[in-house]
């Protein structure tokens, strides 16, 4: 919505994307007992959102927008339980991108993999050559906080911990 504060954005994102995927799910019996879990990344600079990049254009605007500046990736999650109770959580990140020479910006623009990414980067990729600074969690800028994701599915109860034990 026009004027949504990026916060706002990533928890009504997260759930009307829980709400979606319950509804589908429950329409087999199968499902009747699971947990839904549904996530959103909203990339921002102050209040402007920046977009999920699909043109050039677009991701060479937000990385000449990012180079040099600090930025607020927020990530909500939203799990939907069997009892059809939402817990949600949103997590916020400030990231400090270098400044950015023209050649930085048209190499990452090359390697495509700015595509579909919210703020037009990849920090687990080439983008994190970009990155000055981190303050807070670096699994959110990647695009799902994993602690405060373990920490939803194990209020309600899921063996988070399970599959460890036949890990090799």
């Amino acid at each position: 919505m026009k004027g949504e504060a990026p916060r706002s954005l990533a928890t009504r994102l997260a759930r009307e994307k829980a709400e979606i995927a319950g509804r589908i799910a429950r329409m087999k019996s199968e499902n009747e007992h699971a947990l839904i879990l549904a996530a959103d990344t909203v990339v921002a600079v102050g209040r402007r959102i920046l977009p999920k990049a699909e043109l050039l254009d677009e991701a060479a605007q937000c990385l000449r927008l990012l180079s040099g500046r600090n930025h607020r990736v927020h990530t909500s999650i939203c799990l939907v339980t069997p009892r059809e109770a939402f817990r949600q959580r949103i997590v916020e990140t400030r990231v400090r991108f270098k400044r950015l020479s023209l050649e930085d910006i048209e190499a990452y623009l090359a390697s495509g993999e700015w595509r579909g990414k919210a703020g037009a980067y990849a920090v687990q990729g080439i983008a994190g050559t970009f990155v000055v600074k981190i303050v807070g969690s670096y699994t959110n800028v990647v695009g799902l906080p994993l602690y405060e994701t373990l920490s939803l599915l194990g209020g309600e109860g899921y063996p988070i911990r399970f599959g460890w034990l036949n890990a090799v």
